[in-house]
């Protein structure tokens, strides 16, 4: 249909405007988003579960989904999942402590003075290519077969990723804001304090996530050291009895922690970047 209107003393036609289609609301719109990101996880899941169930998936092969669920249920009533867990995190704390900080040192040491950077930085490349499988016998030599070979494998895997984006972001600060630091009267301490440090934090924090996830990692390869207690020793113990669902129950605690850690990472991050724009935003 259309409405009329005069015009010079004629008629003109103009065209009634559409009627709005009908939108969706926000809210139904968010949680179809998540129901179609996890929409592939069910079925892979259902598919396993399915081919366990018709026996095209043999149980030492890999255990089905429920049975899965079962034992990681009977391994929490029974005290034993989290036991292992509380050794592995005491671990994994007092790596990434030793870790981290050790690589903000070499970092600050190497990205605020050209003279650090020529005694820290090539030490630092070569070390961080070496594997780690190569080290744990030269560990179990320098530091037996207790608790300081695998917490000083955590340290090791987790010191250089911090050190490597530190250094980056220290280095990569901009020039134009170390010029206005000193238009308004600050010295090397202020400029360091106020502007390179707060400048350099979110490549620091980056490498914070890279160091929790190596830190698991690392934590893998260093409870297969004599461990008597920790998720590496149940999957290893597990291996040897061919329980799959106990491997997989202890792969699956190693990525709730790597997911964890890193959501108080970002948690963290939040708080301590609310300057910039973009996680105003946001």
């Amino acid at each position: 249909m259309s409405d009329t209107h005069a015009i010079g003393g004629r008629r003109a036609a103009v065209p009634a405007l559409p009627a709005p289609a009908a939108r969706r609301p926000a809210g139904l719109a968010l949680n179809l988003s998540r129901t179609k990101r996890f929409a592939s996880s069910v079925v892979i899941l259902l598919l396993w579960q399915g081919a366990s169930v018709a026996g095209l998936i043999a149980p030492r092969t890999l255990a089905a989904p429920t049975t899965i669920v079962a034992t990681a249920w009977e391994l929490i009533l029974s005290g034993e999942l989290p036991h292992h867990l509380l050794v592995s995190l005491g671990r994994v704390a007092a790596g990434l402590s030793i870790g981290v900080s050790s690589g903000v040192a070499l970092a600050l040491i190497a990205g605020l003075s050209r003279r650090g950077e020529e005694i820290v930085d090539a030490p630092m490349q070569m070390l961080r290519t070496l594997p780690f499988l190569a080290l744990v016998p030269l560990f179990i030599l320098w530091f037996g077969i207790g608790e300081t070979p695998k917490i000083a494998l955590v340290s090791l895997g987790s010191a250089f990723p911090v050190y490597l984006t530190l250094f980056a972001g220290i280095r990569g600060t901009d020039p134009k804001l170390m010029e206005a630091g000193r238009v308004f009267g600050l010295n090397r301490a202020g400029l360091i304090r106020h502007v390179v440090l707060p400048g350099a934090l979110p490549s620091g924090l980056v490498g914070l996530r890279y160091a929790l996830g190596s830190a698991l990692l690392s934590l893998v390869i260093a409870e297969q050291i004599n461990a008597t207690a920790g998720i590496g020793f149940l999957i290893n113990d597990a291996r040897d009895f061919l329980r799959t669902d106990v491997i997989v129950v202890g792969l699956l605690v190693y990525a709730l922690l790597g997911l964890g850690a890193d959501a108080l990472v970002r948690g963290f991050e939040r708080r301590a970047l609310a300057w910039r724009p973009n996680l105003i935003k946001g």
